[in-house]
């Protein structure tokens, strides 16, 4: 079975749509047979660093409300996080454009570690404090990862992976993704948002019968069986 899903290393619902996810896989009996593909989504392709900046100010801006306003929304979403075993520090989150992160997750993949960086690129935003957006904390991030640091660094420093990312969000648009996270199963049934893990395990069951062969029940088929009769 195979799950695409599409997120970006800002949304606060994304970190949270992934433990909800991966709470109703362990509860899945076919999970060894899942195979997970994150793809990239950008919520703000022009989005800037401004030094000094906090994500509480980001969001009274784009909100038009208060900074202590902004916090309290900000103290919602931990609170939300907290359920699924998240710790969200919002005062330390550096705001940053993504792209970069989303070429460094492209980068991993194509390791074999696509999944465990997604992880430690959310873990680094949320709850560390980590500029994502910075070259050299990405290359700490995969030397922690078992990448090559200098490596991280020259492949970063080119325009690799960049159409990859780019084809992502494109086929984002033609699956309807207008949000994330954005779950797909098999090319067939899409997920919006961090759903709570029993509709993801109902989706995940649902889509496993369907990959079944269906066996219909006659009388007057001939066949043969594997104690060899015929």
């Amino acid at each position: 079975m195979k799950v695409e899903i599409w997120s970006d290393i800002m949304c606060p619902f994304c970190y949270i749509g992934k433990r909800k996810f991966e709470n109703a896989l362990q509860q899945f009996a076919g999970r060894d047979a899942v195979e997970i593909k994150w793809r990239s989504f950008e919520l703000d392709p022009n989005m800037e660093t401004v030094p000094g900046q906090s994500i509480h100010e980001l969001l009274a801006t784009r909100k038009g409300v208060s900074v202590n306003e902004g916090k309290q929304m900000n103290d919602y979403m931990a609170g939300v996080a907290a359920e699924v075993g998240l710790h969200y520090d919002f005062d330390r989150m550096i705001p940053t454009n993504t792209f970069l992160a989303h070429r460094f997750l492209h980068l991993a993949a194509a390791h074999g570690l696509q999944d465990v960086a997604e992880e430690r690129v959310f873990a680094a935003y949320f709850v560390e404090g980590k500029n994502v957006g910075d070259l050299g904390t990405l290359a700490q991030l995969g030397a922690e990862l078992g990448l090559d640091a200098a490596e991280v660094t020259q492949v970063l420093e080119t325009e690799a992976y960049a159409n990859q990312v780019r084809l992502d969000e494109y086929e984002a648009q033609q699956v309807g993704a207008r949000g994330v996270p954005f779950f797909v199963f098999n090319d067939k049934y899409a997920v919006s948002g961090a759903q709570p893990s029993e509709l993801f395990l109902e989706v995940l069951e649902k889509v496993q019968s369907e990959e079944k062969p269906v066996i219909v029940a006659g009388t007057d088929g001939a066949a043969c069986d594997v104690d060899g009769n015929c």
